[in-house]
């Protein structure tokens, strides 16, 4: 293990920055987000969350996937370079990182996604363990130790001083390009920093949320639930719970004509819209009933039942917070659970 002073980080800021791209938590117009670090850059590894998850390092917003000129009658297809400069993304949380290999096992399942697999494999992920959860915090119920960080590299700010603990390939491979800022350190303040901070978590409203009845075989009575025709009346179809969402992955594909040709491009979407996943003869989903019950389902019944038992939630409580009619994902847990709230008898 080693360690820097905080006040140091600027050259180690530099140091990775001089040889590939290093993306941040940075304020920019009051609001934190994950962007692109330069020397004038207000870095904030203070928040905790940003708005939007890190994964548009991985999953852009929006990217292009083709470009198509016409010449005369010739049509030219020139399809957009995959990812080939290597990066790093320093200061993602334990439930980000849990995001992203959400995101694995959808874009590097068959068949690969090449440009998501081409960013993952030049991205090293830097983890910074959480010094104090808030309150709409609840990784734990998804089995994510916001302690200790499972990523390329863990890092715990403990006393003005930046621990640091290479776990994998690429984390040793940073490690040495940037060893010389680094000092020795044990782990006695680590130790006690993972006590302190499991210790919040365990105080936490929402830490003790069951799970009991998600993620089964059996699963009509719960998908044909009286309680979603309660749940869902207040919803907006905003779309925002899926855009703060860190594993949201669902995208449309769109052809814009600069006049010069006509790019290709696909861009985040939302299963909360009416018009998604529309084809000629209509949507399957025609309510919008229908569709927050789809949302939720999917996060917490069939993903986890395709991906050994994996959900598609990480607790980060992005949307507890930005919800804006608080139809989250831990009010739709509640209303189901045993111990409290309105549960389908």
């Amino acid at each position: 293990m080693y360690k820097i002073a905080v006040e140091n980080l600027p050259a180690l800021f530099r140091k990775i920055a001089a040889d590939q791209e290093l993306y941040l938590p940075l304020k920019v117009s009051e609001q934190v987000n994950f962007k692109a670090w330069s020397e004038d850059a207000e870095v904030s590894l203070e928040t905790l969350k940003t708005v939007k998850s890190p994964k548009d390092a991985f999953f852009p917003q929006s990217e292009n996937l083709y470009t198509c000129k016409k010449d005369g009658k010739n049509i030219s297809i020139e399809p957009q370079a995959l990812k080939d400069q290597n990066f790093v993304v320093f200061g993602m949380r334990a439930c980000d990182v849990q995001g992203v290999k959400v995101l694995d096992k959808v874009f590097l399942g068959d068949p690969v996604d090449t440009f998501y697999q081409a960013r993952r494999e030049h991205g090293t992920i830097v983890a910074l363990a959480c010094h104090e959860p808030e309150e709409s915090c609840f990784c734990k119920v998804f089995g994510i130790d916001a302690a200790d960080p499972e990523a390329d590299v863990a890092a715990w700010i403990i006393e003005g001083e930046l621990f640091w603990k290479p776990l994998t390939e690429k984390g040793n491979a940073l490690t040495e390009a940037v060893k010389e800022l680094l000092a020795d350190a044990d782990e006695t303040k680590v130790e006690e920093e993972k006590k302190a901070i499991r210790g919040i978590i365990e105080l936490l409203p929402y830490t003790h949320l069951s799970l009991e009845g998600w993620a089964q075989e059996e699963y009509m009575d719960r998908f044909n639930s009286p309680v979603w025709e309660k749940l869902y009346k207040p919803c907006l179809a905003c779309g925002t719970c899926t855009f703060v969402c860190p594993t949201c992955q669902c995208y449309d594909i769109k052809d814009y004509d600069t006049g010069h040709g006509v790019h290709r491009y696909r861009c985040w979407d939302s299963c909360m819209y009416s018009d998604f996943t529309m084809m000629a003869h209509g949507n399957n989903r025609t309510s919008q009933m229908q569709r927050f019950r789809q949302r939720f389902m999917h996060k917490l019944v069939y993903y986890p039942l395709n991906n050994d038992g994996m959900f598609s939630c990480v607790g980060c409580g992005r949307c507890v917070e930005k919800c804006p009619e608080s139809l989250n994902i831990v009010k739709v847990i509640k209303a189901f659970e045993k111990q409290g709230g309105e549960k389908n008898e």
